[in-house]
């Protein structure tokens, strides 16, 4: 396993009642002792990155009974908790560079521990796995191919170990891996729970119909008549991993004892739903927020990735879901990785996995490791009416450029709020637009649609956010 540098080292775990426990590591002894329910937890001195160590936990019972664990090969470094939806679930065996990175992921100095998929109503102690395990083309296989591609880079521009978690689970929401309490305690979260119940209710109509449905094709049966045949129905959330907190509960909170260095995340198409993605930005501050204040080691990086381009359909508001993704920015040390350039605007699982996980990179570069790199494209800061035109100013845009001949992707408005297509061109570090069908301009967008065609980059190569003046 990983151990996290640079802070005391947590070791937990049960005995007996009132049994005393050692614990030996680089060199350092710690004695406690369990308390009535059997819980003991001691923290050693933290150190730098090294190894590989072994850790001894030995209980101080009688002879007949004493127990010793020996944990080898334990290396300290850093520790990556790598968790969200399919696309950060999409494993490396299906990323389109696996033929050529699958058989060099022999990589000794990365762990890589992957959680199994559990929803539970109360918080669990520990997590169902298959344990930690160094990277090698067979462990690699079936893990997180962006967070396997993030480790690499961190691993050796940093030149320490890297212990990635991946706790991840397909087609689910935000919500459920938020504390229960956390979302109680936002009154603006109600359509959490507003949501969850019409989902509880449908539940219970599909269950029903799913009995009478089966009770005819059993009398069909009997009277020796054809199978009745059944109209297709529309996909239904599974309840277990879409209920508020119960993915916090079963994957998450069991990690909480664990020092780690940060949070990757890659989730939001699941809210993309046109009664969730308007709240988007407000369960994520609170994921955000309260995973930061259970692990309680300060506000420590929490980096995502923004969907990216997929047509799905009118049911889903995918420039909505983005632009509140956007909004997210506002919490303190957190970063986006902007995907809007590398989807595949017919499967909403894209197998560029590569540049995902190094534009997550770069951003853990800069805001936890303090290197002076760019990690951001463009991003809009304000808009200004330049007479027909909109004017919009951005951040990070030095070296603003469009991919091709023509910038794309841009609309106008007036103040009627109807956006229209715009003609668009670079002015320095600013972009304007403007259109003959709006003579007054009020409002400028980008990237404003599920699969947008997206062209503005700046001159490290990174791409521009969409975005919305509209307030």
């Amino acid at each position: 396993m990983v151990v996290q540098r640079d802070r005391p080292v947590h070791v937990w775990g049960m005995a007996a009642p009132g049994e005393e426990v050692a614990v030996a590591f680089r060199g350092e002894s710690r004695t406690t002792a369990a308390n009535e329910l059997g819980r003991w937890e001691t923290y050693l001195k933290p150190g730098a990155a090294g190894g590989p160590f072994t850790m001894t936990v030995r209980s101080e019972a009688a002879a007949a009974t004493a127990q010793t664990i020996t944990l080898d090969d334990v290396l300290v470094g850093d520790v990556w908790i790598a968790s969200g939806q399919s696309n950060m679930e999409f494993a490396m065996r299906q990323a389109a560079t696996a033929a050529e990175d699958l058989p060099k992921a022999s990589i000794p100095e990365m762990r890589l521990l992957m959680v199994k998929k559990k929803a539970a109503e109360y918080a669990q102690d520990d997590v169902e796995t298959d344990g930690w395990a160094a990277s090698t083309p067979e462990t690699a296989r079936d893990f997180s191919a962006v967070a396997w591609y993030f480790a690499r880079e961190i691993g050796a521009r940093e030149h320490v170990p890297v212990g990635v978690i991946d706790a991840t689970w397909g087609g689910t929401v935000a919500e459920a891996w938020t504390r229960l309490a956390a979302l109680g305690e936002n009154a603006s979260l109600a359509p959490v729970f507003a949501v969850r119940g019409k989902m509880t209710d449908a539940e219970g109509d599909l269950l029903l119909r799913d009995k009478d449905e089966e009770q005819q094709r059993e009398a069909a049966k009997a009277a020796g008549k054809p199978e009745p045949q059944f109209p297709l129905r529309p996909w239904h959330p599974p309840l277990a991993s879409w209920g508020p907190g119960l993915l916090w509960n079963g994957m998450i909170a069991p990690l909480t004892p664990t020092a780690i260095r940060g949070v990757i995340w890659y989730q939001g198409e699941s809210n993309s739903a046109l009664a969730r993605a308007p709240i988007y930005e407000r369960v994520m501050r609170t994921l955000i927020e309260d995973w930061r204040r259970e692990w309680g080691i300060g506000d420590f990086p929490f980096l995502f990735v923004q969907i990216s381009n997929f047509k799905s359909t009118p049911a889903e508001d995918l420039a909505l879901l983005r632009d509140q993704q956007l909004k997210t920015l506002a919490v303190s040390n957190t970063a986006m990785a902007v995907t809007i350039d590398i989807g595949n605007p017919d499967n909403v699982h894209p197998t560029d996995k590569v540049d995902v996980g190094h534009r997550l990179a770069l951003a853990a570069r800069a805001l936890s490791y303090g290197e002076r790199v760019e990690y951001n494209g463009p991003m809009f800061r304000e808009a200004t009416p330049e007479g027909a035109a909109m004017r919009a100013w951005f951040d990070d845009a030095q070296g603003l450029t469009a991919k091709g001949d023509l910038l794309t992707g841009f609309e106008v408005a007036g103040a009627d709020g109807r956006f229209v297509p715009a003609a668009a061109r670079i002015e320095g570090e600013t972009v304007v637009a403007l259109s003959p069908e709006v003579s007054a301009p009020k409002f400028v967008r980008y990237g404003w649609a599920n699969s947008p065609q997206c062209n503005l980059f700046n001159g490290a190569g990174l791409p521009a956010s969409p975005f919305t003046s509209v307030k």
